[in-house]
């Protein structure tokens, strides 16, 4: 019968809950008298049947008119029982005043609350019956995922009442540190200790624990992270304040935890005039504007109110993509700056002058180059082109157009690099370094850091990828270690860095503690929901495969060369003394990759970063890379 309900037209619904009404008030009218006067059939039954039109004509026209029969059962909640209350409240009155001027006859005053309670009852329990059918049919759809939700406070009970009507995820249980809840019942669902989620996860069957604490900081994350570690279950989280409060996302647009979550800090309130010194008013340009660090890096600047912001880039999918974003994000700022757009390499230097000063840019952060150590390492000549030379044609343009600031992103793997492509992007710190003495207008500085979560070609992306296939997550070695740091935090203290060049300056990054990278590829198997098969636990769902250093990759990272570094106005940002070579010797040295580019030498291209490389040893063959791991345990 309410299936064939349920199938009408919403018309014919609407009308077919007005006759179920109309027989609730017809049968209130009876049952008010019958019970205040104890009989089935009392005396005063005429009264009642004068009373029942009056009624019918006042409560149904008044519940239509504030909506009770536009509202959707499935979704009903307090808010439309709160609307029968007063509907049917405001009609009884309107009933006792009209029957009073009538005069038809007295009515005992105990009748009339009972009317109104019976109303209010029937009505709503009707509403009640059918939402509850509505919303079991709906999950019965499809079979709904049991989650433990973490953190019973309002957010957690807003949370619960919307994943009522969510067709994935059933709440069975909540979990909070508030030793004051804990014990109670929150929605029919009790609140329990943290250090019983495993008893819970098993008792329930839980797939995944859902955190509901929007303001929680990274370090509260990782110690809930704690009492998970081992646990065949998911940790979602629900949007943060910002976005509930922006409308951007709703309480129940739930995402998995990611790996930011976990290495990344809890940010650090930038300094607004580091932030704007650079920018604001000015004419900025990006080069690599659509890689992982340019990407972030233009989101940021255009807040900061540039004039004009000058996207370079060679992939013309990645300045596609990075234009559309921005011109998108520039609707919503009232005063946008100009976007320009540009497709080019920065290895063709008049093209680097001409669009400096056709644009009239006053400021460079210059990201473009190849990263990928392998790649570069198979490739060297490219990668002493893109790395050393575009960045020297970029640095050379914006000192002849007479640029203020020349920001160059580099690598913790141009210190002591065992690699060509940390040699290329050492050689041309050199060159900045060089160039920074000489009579140029423009402040040259460099921002050294390690690797960024989620860009291209780190660890992160392809352990998910191996994870969604099933295994193996591949680790070169157990005693790995990587320094890690999230995009949007870099590229902001990128900015900050710098606004504080003076010329010639090399910028430290304060990237935290190191991470072993297999410390990491568990963490990132738990928080799939998975379990680590290794020889404790045999029946797990995915293993770990250790494969070996590869040619040219360090089994440590790091950021200084020398041993002397200085603190900044920014608690993040250190300042660093290194030597540089004199710039007769920089300018020989690119003469000579000069030529033996042009001539495919790759010998002299590797003695040549060899002599002007600290720490340089040389391209490793594969089989070195085990006499290298070696090395650097040893040292």
């Amino acid at each position: 019968m309410i299936d064939y309900f349920t199938g009408l037209p919403r018309t014919l619904r609407r009308l077919l809950l007005l006759v179920l009404d109309s027989v609730v008030v017809i049968v209130a009218v009876w049952a008010a008298f019958a019970i205040r006067l104890g009989e089935w059939w009392p005396d005063m039954l005429a009264q009642a049947v004068f009373l029942m039109p009056i009624s019918l004509a006042l409560v149904l026209p008044i519940c239509w008119g504030i909506g009770l029969y536009r509202s959707v059962l499935r979704y009903a909640g307090y808010e439309l029982f709160y609307t029968i209350f007063k509907g049917v409240t405001i009609a009884v009155l309107l009933v006792i005043a009209s029957w009073a001027m009538l005069r038809i006859a007295l009515v005992p005053r105990a009748v009339w609350f009972i009317y109104w309670f019976i109303v209010v009852a029937l009505i709503s329990g009707s509403r009640l019956l059918l939402r509850d059918y509505l919303l079991r049919r709906f999950a019965g759809e499809g079979i709904r995922k049991p989650v433990i939700i973490y953190g019973a406070g309002v957010a957690g009970v807003q949370l619960a009442m919307a994943l009522r009507h969510d067709p994935e995820y059933s709440p069975v249980a909540f979990v909070d540190d508030n030793t004051e809840l804990q014990g109670s019942v929150v929605l029919g669902l009790k609140v329990s200790a943290p250090d019983q989620l495993a008893r819970l996860i098993e008792r329930d069957q839980a797939e995944a624990v859902l955190l509901a604490i929007p303001s929680a900081s990274r370090r509260q994350r990782r110690n809930i992270l704690a009492h998970l570690t081992g646990l065949p279950v998911r940790l979602m989280v629900m949007p943060s304040l910002t976005e509930l409060a922006s409308g951007t996302k709703r309480i129940d647009d739930l995402r998995a935890v990611d790996v930011e979550d976990i290495l990344g800090r809890d940010p650090i309130k930038p300094h607004p005039v580091l932030l704007a010194a650079c920018i604001r008013n000015k004419a900025v340009l990006v080069t690599g504007a659509g890689g992982s660090i340019g990407t972030e890096l233009c989101r940021q600047i255009i807040q900061l109110g540039p004039r004009r912001l000058v996207l370079f880039e060679v992939s013309e999918f990645a300045l596609y993509r990075i234009e559309q974003e921005l011109r998108t994000l520039c609707k919503s700022l009232a005063h946008p700056p100009e976007l320009i757009a540009v497709l080019g390499s920065i290895s063709h230097r008049k093209r680097m002058k001409i669009i400096m000063q056709q644009y009239r840019v006053q400021t460079v952060y210059h990201t473009a180059a190849y990263k990928h150590v392998t790649i570069v390492e198979a490739n060297p000549i490219e990668g002493v082109q893109n790395n050393i030379f575009g960045t020297y044609y970029t640095a050379l343009a914006a000192a002849e157009t007479n640029v203020e600031t020349f920001v160059f992103i580099s690598t913790d793997k141009a210190v002591r690099p065992s690699n060509v492509m940390g040699a290329t992007k050492r050689l041309a710190e050199l060159v900045l370094q060089g160039m920074a003495r000489q009579a140029y207008r423009t402040r040259f500085c460099i921002v050294r850091f390690g690797n960024v979560l989620a860009s291209s070609g780190s660890v992160v992306p392809l352990f998910r990828e191996q994870i969604r296939e099933g295994g193996p997550v591949t680790v070169t070695d157990p005693e790995v270690t990587r320094y890690f740091m999230t995009i949007p935090e870099a590229a902001q203290l990128v900015i900050q860095a710098g606004s504080m060049a003076q010329g010639g300056e090399v910028f430290l990054l304060d990237m935290g503690e190191p991470v072993k990278i297999v410390d990491l590829a568990r963490r990132l198997i738990e928080l799939s929901g998975l379990r680590l098969r290794d020889e404790h636990n045999p029946d797990g769902d995915i293993e770990i495969v250790f494969t070996g250093l590869r040619s040219g990759e360090k089994l440590h990272e790091e950021l200084l060369i020398g041993d002397v570094n200085e603190p900044t106005d920014h608690p993040m940002i250190k300042r660093a003394h290194e030597e540089s070579l004199p710039w007769l010797q920089v300018q020989r040295t690119l003469e000579r990759l000069t030529q033996a580019s042009k001539h495919f030498d790759y010998a002299l291209i590797d003695e040549l970063l060899r002599e002007n490389v600290a720490g340089y040893c040389g391209a490793h063959p594969e089989e070195e890379a085990e006499d290298t791991r070696q090395r650097q345990m040893s040292g």
